[in-house]
């Protein structure tokens, strides 16, 4: 009897130490989930399991926008890491909006990497070439090999802003969709400029462009790791008059096959203009295969094209068009965006004045991607 009292006291012990186990770590859990609530909350996003906080920011925000009245605001923008001197943070939920929005308007942002950050630079390894390698026999001695060169590419946070018209009287409309409304005003204000930076842009004060790097003929082994690798048009500023189509095929095959995988064309309209008349040899078909579903880009040589209106037309000298992996090649950073009214610089108007912070450039991979010349 007294082996059954002891079992049954052993059960019970064990049970007791098991509650207060599970009590304990559901204390740390509680723990921790305050503690990456507050440090996401300071970074300007969103905790996962506060999305009723991020609604009446939203709110807030909104309401400011139509009155001006700041108190909600301030109350709600100090849980978030918002600055009222700088600006207040959009709210999340139009935040993703305008993102999306901008992708819309710019391939690179469809094509390249996007990388949200929080700081005033972003920076990342690249390697200039891979681990070498060695073959040995089953006693022979091995040697240490050669490491990958590696470089640190930095790519600093810029800023664009705008100022954004709207009458009091639209304001005054509730059934006006004011956050729709701002949306697409941003996104008609910001995307033309990022979009030409992504392509054209001189790294001051703003993103480097993929197409301002410097480029050689010369193939991967030999070229310097900070160069983009051309491949001729086929004649100058123009593509040749007999088999014009060849050069695309070498502009493919200059690209290594790990990079082909995920490769697109991104070519200026007037390139597209032009190879979509190309036809195979001795057929009369076209390389260009226009897209069956809509959404979808067309493709040339089994491959989507994008296009994009801010690069360089055809002419001596110019990239008009690359091929290869963008992801691989350029980086795009994205940290938030801010905005304050002003209903007193441009009366009877309201003015929004909106600043949004990001960075590019190019030099990850520079194998990645080919161009046109």
């Amino acid at each position: 009897m007294s082996d059954i009292n002891e079992a049954v006291s052993l059960i019970e012990a064990q049970g007791r130490g098991l509650e207060e186990f599970k009590s304990a770590q559901a204390a740390r859990l509680r723990i921790l989930e305050n503690e990456v609530s507050g440090l996401t909350k300071r970074a300007g996003r969103p905790f996962a399991g506060a999305g009723s906080g991020d609604d009446d920011h939203t709110k807030a925000f909104l309401n400011y926008m139509r009155s001006g009245r700041e108190a909600d605001l301030q109350q709600k923008s100090m849980s978030i890491g918002s600055d009222p001197d700088g600006g207040y943070l959009v709210p999340t939920e139009l935040d993703l909006e305008l993102t999306k929005y901008l992708g819309a308007r710019s391939p690179m942002r469809q094509l390249a990497r996007v990388v949200p950050v929080g700081g005033a630079e972003f920076k990342q390894p690249a390697s200039t070439g891979g681990t070498a390698y060695s073959w040995v026999g089953e006693t022979q001695a091995r040697p240490e090999t050669a490491s990958p060169g590696l470089k640190m590419v930095t790519i600093p946070t810029c800023e664009i802003y705008a100022n954004v018209p709207i009458t009091q009287q639209l304001l005054d409309d509730n059934t006006f969709n004011l956050g729709d409304w701002l949306v697409e005003e941003l996104a008609e204000a910001f995307g033309d400029g990022e979009a030409d930076a992504f392509i054209n842009g001189n790294g001051v004060a703003r993103p480097r462009g993929l197409f301002t790097y410097d480029v050689e003929s010369t193939a991967d082994a030999a070229r310097a790791h900070d160069k983009f690798q051309y491949v001729p048009t086929g004649a100058a500023g123009a593509f040749a008059g007999t088999a014009p189509a060849d050069a695309l095929i070498s502009l493919v095959y200059a690209v290594k096959a790990q990079y082909r995988a995920n490769a697109s064309w991104l070519m200026s309209p007037e390139v597209v203009e032009q190879v979509r008349k190309f036809k195979g040899l001795g057929t009369n078909d076209y390389l260009w295969q226009p897209s069956t579903q809509a959404g979808q880009p067309a493709t040339l040589l089994g491959y989507p094209v994008y296009e994009d209106e801010n690069i360089a037309l055809i002419g001596a000298g110019s990239l008009s068009a690359a091929f290869g992996d963008f992801s691989r090649a350029y980086t795009i950073t994205d940290r938030n965006t801010a905005l304050i009214r002003d209903n007193l610089t441009s009366k009877p108007q309201v003015l929004f004045y909106a600043t949004k912070r990001l960075g590019g450039g190019g030099g990850r991979d520079t194998r990645a991607v080919c161009v046109f010349r």
